[in-house]
């Protein structure tokens, strides 16, 4: 098991371990700019709206992760089509792989399912995110040849997604309803945080069973 954080996170960060009674397992709750493995029977759990999380797993040495994380902004334009934003976000695959890796996983056995990239904050709009994160990890997986096996992204909606990390499972629900602003506060202050630490970036609700 791992629990790790990658590039920049909120100062309080730090993933939240707690039984979950929906699934009956433990979980472990991600938040923007980290990333979970595991090899146990457990669920790991994070919440997205502009952000995007790939869970990544192998099936035949059953350990798998997820990570949370979103492009720093290349401005309205999007000028550098992942050059100096992308750098963040290899990084942040490259940690999640290696992780999994050092659990015994293969490069050649992993298998993907992507989601988030919702356009849940306006003020990130222009900056077309959502698209470029969601651009972003199929670009990156289809270079890595770590094939996706699904995907749900983009859309207006925040997400909740439980990643079942020995089978590659994943409980996806799209939250219609918000009752605060959590979400968007937590990504604002994530966003702030990309923008002023260059240097990291180089080191009802709908349920889908996927």
């Amino acid at each position: 098991m791992a629990i790790k954080r990658g590039g920049a996170a909120p100062v309080d960060a730090g993933p939240k371990l707690y039984f979950d009674p929906q699934v009956g397992l433990d979980a472990a709750k991600i938040r923007p700019g980290e990333y979970y493995a595991s090899a146990r029977d457990m669920v790991i759990v994070t919440v997205l709206g502009s952000c995007v999380s790939a869970c990544l797993w192998d099936e035949t040495r059953k350990v798998g992760g997820m990570n949370h994380f979103m492009l720093p902004d290349a401005g309205a334009n999007g000028v550098d089509m992942f050059g100096e934003s992308g750098r963040y976000g290899a990084f942040a695959m490259e940690l999640l792989i290696n992780e999994l890796i050092k659990m015994g996983a293969q490069k050649s056995r992993l298998k993907a399912k992507v989601f988030g990239a919702g356009n849940v904050m306006q003020s990130l709009s222009s900056s077309n995110v959502g698209e470029r994160n969601a651009e972003f990890v199929e670009r990156f997986l289809g270079n890595e040849g770590i094939p996706i096996l699904a995907r749900d992204l983009l859309d207006v909606w925040p997400r909740k997604v439980y990643l079942f990390p020995t089978t590659g499972r994943v409980l996806v629900r799209k939250l219609k309803t918000l009752n605060n602003d959590t979400i968007i506060t937590r990504e604002r202050a994530y966003t702030s945080q990309l923008r002023t630490s260059k240097s990291d970036q180089t080191a009802g609700d709908i349920e889908l069973f996927v």
